[in-house]
């Protein structure tokens, strides 16, 4: 059944159409602005910064997300137990606490602890000596949003995965299918279908959530705005435009993640 004309015409993107002739408007007024010129090829800097944690901190908490998602998903109590005990933990802590807590209180235990078990091995002269000031800032930001998100990430995959039918499952081990076929042959391609969306919406989260590791200093696209910001004193200007990059991040993702979804449930039904 196909939709009508005037359902059609309802359903059209028009808040789009409105989004990008802003977007567009708003990029012609920084072209033709010195001062909003300035100002975004100051802030723009910040953007590989951004794009490299986001990308690498969402990768990284999606592989230990599913981990602890077959985790508590295991016949094992123990490792029910564990997978349970580090979700509630994690997503008690809010992420800018946490991101100070790994910064300045998880990587130096860390590395205490680091020199304390390869003593002999740096006694021998195999090893340097590990020192906190050797793990940037970066990467305890990165290594911060990854134990936050992979909390949140752990539970999609695991509400995907028990959504698949149990019969299909038992089906494919009397076929004497092994657990790891199971997961890639059955599980998972019917699982994606449950986990895409919200896994999606984590990735836009994040983008929006690395904006905190400006508090540590790292130079990304907020910490390039308030920098300039301090020194120049354009509050108004320099918001805006942070404001106006994120914005064409996140909305371009969004839209790419559902043109990408629809793909998908066409290619799933054909």
């Amino acid at each position: 059944m196909h939709p009508s004309p005037a359902s059609a015409t309802r359903e059209f993107p028009w808040w789009l159409l409105v989004a990008v002739a802003m977007a567009v408007a708003i990029a012609v007024f920084i072209a033709a602005s010195d001062l909003y010129a300035q100002v975004f090829a100051t802030v723009s800097r910040g953007i590989a910064i951004t794009v490299f944690v986001t990308v690498v901190g969402f990768s990284l908490a999606s592989l230990i997300g599913l981990g602890v998602a077959l985790m508590a998903l295991s016949n094992s109590l123990l490792l029910r137990q564990i997978a349970r005990f580090y979700v509630e933990i994690i997503r008690g802590v809010p992420i800018l606490v946490l991101l100070f807590w790994i910064a300045f209180a998880g990587v130096p235990a860390f590395v205490a602890l680091w020199n304390f078990l390869a003593q002999p091995l740096q006694q021998a002269g195999l090893i340097g000596e590990l020192l906190v000031r050797d793990v940037s800032l970066l990467w305890r930001a990165v290594i911060a949003l990854t134990i936050g998100y992979s909390a949140f990430i752990s539970e999609v995959f695991r509400a995907g995965i028990q959504s698949v039918d149990p019969g299909q499952i038992e089906a494919a081990q009397a076929l004497g299918l092994s657990r790891f076929q199971r997961f890639r042959l059955i599980v998972l391609p019917q699982a994606i279908r449950i986990i895409l969306p919200p896994l999606g919406n984590d990735f836009v989260a994040m983008v929006k959530d690395s904006s905190l590791v400006s508090v540590l200093g790292v130079a990304d696209i907020t910490q390039m705005g308030k920098v300039y910001a301090s020194g120049s004193f354009r509050f108004f200007e320099t918001y805006s435009i942070v404001a106006y990059i994120y914005l064409i991040l996140t909305v371009g993702l969004s839209l790419g993640l559902r043109a990408f979804e629809r793909r998908l449930r066409r290619k799933q039904a054909g």
